[in-house]
């Protein structure tokens, strides 16, 4: 396995480099005692990229890297009590890392940081279903698909939904995956049958409502945000859907500075979120429930 830090000094040098980070979260959200508050931290796309981009890149000089993106969650969970951590798909697939290790380093390294449950991604797939079950060995974390049949092994490691007590609060968490066709080799994908996203979202987010009675409920989606076409999209979904608070959206790389707010199929809103990709930045939403009634804000902070 690859040493990430090698020695203290190299360490410390490294935490400094997320010090604007940690000082932007700790102003934009300051917790309140008489509030039952949820932080939900989020990544999308990180495509096995490890370490940062090399200091003298032409777009993102020193940025990303599994370290930073370590020291600002731990930041996170030593000013609130109640942490998610999510990611929405393409977890594999963009690094000489995921051609030697198969997957086994991305996800033991999301185990050491804490991640709570992923969704599947396309890039997902590119070890084949086999590959993708020996990685999955090495991830004591939840992966979540609401949408996708499986008629092969991934029955035993993929959960339509996953329900998650924090404090006083239940979460609701469901994934929706992308038609793999077309973007994936067939023989990779074996066994894994694609059926309609906005059907099974909503049934499967009226069930975590209305059934396990869920106060939130979380979307981890890899539809992609949108599309010039009327092809189904994150915004589409949240349109469409009914009980779903929050999606957490992956695929199309977007760079979303804060989550788009939107109505759903009953006026009611709905946050889109996407944190661009490669681990170049870190969702963040903020949920305040008070007397029933619950507010959300966030935003993404580079890494």
């Amino acid at each position: 396995m690859v040493e990430l830090v090698n020695n203290r000094r190299e360490f410390i040098k490294k935490s400094s480099l997320v010090g604007s980070g940690l000082m932007a979260g700790s102003a934009f959200f300051k917790e309140k005692s008489n509030k039952e508050e949820l932080i939900i931290l989020h990544t999308n796309d990180v495509h096995s990229h490890i370490h940062p981009f090399k200091n003298d890149h032409h777009r993102y000089p020193g940025n990303g890297g599994v370290i930073k993106r370590a020291l600002l969650i731990e930041s996170y969970r030593k000013q609130y009590k109640n942490v998610l951590l999510l990611d929405a798909g393409d977890i594999f697939q963009g690094t000489p890392f995921f051609n030697f290790y198969g997957g086994e380093l991305e996800m033991k390294l999301m185990t050491k940081m804490g991640y709570d449950a992923a969704t599947l991604g396309n890039h997902d797939f590119d070890g084949g279903i086999n590959g993708l079950i020996k990685a999955k060995e090495f991830g004591e974390f939840d992966f979540i698909n609401s949408n996708y049949i499986f008629e092969n092994e991934l029955t035993s490691i993929v959960k339509p939904f996953k329900i998650i007590k924090k404090g006083k609060l239940k979460i609701g968490i469901l994934g929706i995956g992308i038609e793999l066709e077309g973007l994936v080799d067939p023989k990779l994908c074996k066994g894994v049958i694609y059926t309609d996203p906005i059907s099974n979202a909503n049934k499967t987010a009226r069930l975590l409502k209305e059934k396990y009675h869920c106060d939130y409920v979380i979307c981890l989606s890899h539809l992609g945000l949108k599309y010039d076409s009327d092809k189904v999209s994150d915004l589409l979904l949240a349109e469409k859907s009914k009980n779903i608070d929050l999606i957490i959206g992956g695929h199309t790389h977007s760079f979303l500075d804060e989550p788009i707010k939107t109505l759903n199929s009953e006026g009611e809103q709905t946050l889109v979120s996407q944190a661009a990709w490669a681990g170049l930045r870190l969702g963040i939403v903020k949920v305040s429930f008070t007397k029933g009634l619950k507010t959300s804000d966030g935003m993404t902070s580079k890494v």
